[in-house]
């Protein structure tokens, strides 16, 4: 039987609120399906499966705060009968109760310190139940749909059987399932105030558990820019690259080489990633900050790197990301260049051991082959973990940047 549990989607996440159920009992999943969506501080996040298995039971209802790593519903593996998984549940049920009945003897009590009888009673008085649950079905009264607007609530992810439709006979059209999406986009107030606190107590955890170090180098931009302005002018104007998409792909390739800046550090020792999952920071348009992974950044082309960024600044801004883009993250790249800032100090994101910053593009005095010229220029940072990596080794990777983006063709 597999127990799928509430993912920590970030070291700044103890719980999450059930928005709903992509799946019912019975429902064969694989690896990567979506179960469920789940409201955070930041987003509602589409939580994947992370194992092939047959939903068994759901376990957490639609509406219910959980905390991360509490069990929302019960899979069957592979191969495993449902006589099998009754079987499992009965055991599992039969030793709680067991735990529950010596928790609360005499003799349990009696050798047990206050503190921690209490903490066991509450427990037992939260234990979840986890007889079968199912939902009341609703009756079908829903207004009728256009076939377009039926399209376009799949893609925007729109209940339509919540709307009240404004077409003929109350039917529900595109402009109905548009005003919707507008209208979920619109963040609350208090939901934006979540996440500032959020961040600011991850952000000063950070700061109080790990000694960063920080480093900055100047790296011309010229052979970067031309290549890419090459290149963009073979392709259509929604097929242009960005620098921002060169940039990752330069970062990823230099990672290759410092593979101690990629990964966690956890229980005291530092866990190296077996693949390049950048996060992007992302701002998002009512205020607050994401910042969900780009995956396997170093395999990919520049070009696949600017469709896959793309679609997650989109899917960012409108609340549609996938629990995994959340919790692989390796290292975080920031960009503050856009909005003027020259030079970006980042604050490490736990448990990731370093963060890349660049700031704002500028024409800069540069000596290039002993003459003096005007070229585009960014400054690059690197605040890294000092429990991992010292400032040699951050130097070594900084000036190993510079390189790869003096030739853009290789990247």
């Amino acid at each position: 039987m597999i127990e799928f549990k509430l993912p920590s989607l970030g070291a700044d996440m103890d719980e999450g609120k059930l928005v709903e159920w992509r799946v019912k009992p019975g429902d064969t999943v694989t690896k990567g399906s979506i179960l469920a969506v789940v409201d955070t501080s930041k987003s509602a996040i589409d939580v994947e499966s992370w194992q092939d298995g047959t939903v068994q039971e759901l376990i957490t209802q639609p509406g219910e705060s959980i905390a991360v790593g509490s069990v929302m519903a019960l899979l069957r593996a592979p191969g495993e009968s449902e006589e099998q998984a009754l079987v499992w549940k009965r055991e599992r049920e039969a030793a709680s109760a067991a735990t529950m009945t010596a928790a609360s003897s005499p003799v349990a009590r009696d050798s047990m310190s206050p503190t921690v009888v209490e903490l066991r009673e509450d427990s037992i008085d939260k234990a979840p139940d986890t007889r079968a649950r199912v939902s009341p079905s609703a009756p079908d009264t829903r207004a009728r749909v256009s076939p377009a607007a039926r399209r376009r609530a799949a893609e925007l992810r729109v209940d339509t059987g919540k709307l009240r439709g404004s077409g003929p006979d109350n039917a529900i059209t595109l402009d109905d399932v548009e005003r919707a999406a507008k209208a979920a986009a619109a963040v609350p107030a208090d939901r934006m105030a979540d996440m500032r606190k959020t961040i600011g107590a991850a952000m000063a955890r950070s700061k109080r558990d790990i000694p960063h170090y920080y480093l900055a180098s100047d790296i011309p931009l010229a052979r970067a820019t031309e290549w890419l302005a090459a290149c963009n002018a073979r392709r259509s104007v929604t097929e242009r690259v960005l620098l921002a998409a060169v940039l990752l792909k330069a970062v990823a390739q230099s990672l290759k080489r410092h593979p101690r800046l990629n990964g966690f550090y956890r229980d005291g020792r530092f866990e190296p990633a077996s693949a390049i999952h950048l996060g992007v920071a992302i701002s998002l348009r009512q205020g607050g900050l994401i910042a969900p992974a780009l995956h396997d950044c170093d395999t990919r082309s520049v070009d696949e790197l600017m469709r896959g960024l793309a679609d997650l600044v989109r899917r960012a801004r409108v609340f549609s990301l996938k629990s995994s883009e959340l919790a692989d993250p390796t290292l975080t790249v920031t960009n503050l260049g856009d909005g003027g800032a020259d030079i970006v100090h980042g604050v490490i994101y736990p448990p990731q051991v370093a963060i890349v910053g660049f700031g704002a593009v500028r024409e800069r005095p540069w000596a290039d082959n002993g003459v003096l010229r005007a070229i585009p220029v960014v400054t690059a940072t690197l605040a890294a973990d000092h429990r991992v990596t010292d400032g040699h080794f951050g130097a070594l990777f900084l000036a190993d940047l510079s390189r790869a983006l003096q030739s853009p063709e290789n990247l």
